[in-house]
Formats: C-alpha cells, structure tokens, sequence
C-alpha cells in the first residue's frame, strides 16, 4: 500500500491512525483493537466488517 494513501486514511470508529500488516494485508487500530481487511487492494473500512484485534497477529514494531 502506498505510503501517501496510509497517511490519509483513519480508523472509522475512533478516527485515529492505522498500522499497515503488509503479510496480512490488514489495517490495524491499536486504539479500538480492531483489525479492517485489505481486499483486492482496497482497504475495507466498514466497522460492522472489522475483526477483534488478536494479539499473537499484532505488529511488532
């Protein structure tokens, strides 16, 4: 995913910055531990479509 299109984009629940899992392709709000999935190179930001954050899939940075 290009750097410039993560920067614009934000959690829809809380609004707050999303980690790219690039082995995963997933968007990841550490805020409301809640994972969006990336389909066919579109991030899927949809609330009702997140999933519960795990955390053994979190990113390690």
């Amino acid at each position: 995913m290009k750097e410039i299109l993560l920067s614009a984009l934000a959690c829809p629940k809380c609004h707050g910055q999303l980690q790219y899992d690039a082995n995963n392709q997933q968007l990841i709000c550490q805020t409301d531990n809640l994972v969006y999935a990336i389909k066919d190179n579109i991030p899927i930001l949809l609330e009702c479509e997140a999933k519960p954050l795990n955390q053994s899939s979190s990113v390690q940075e």
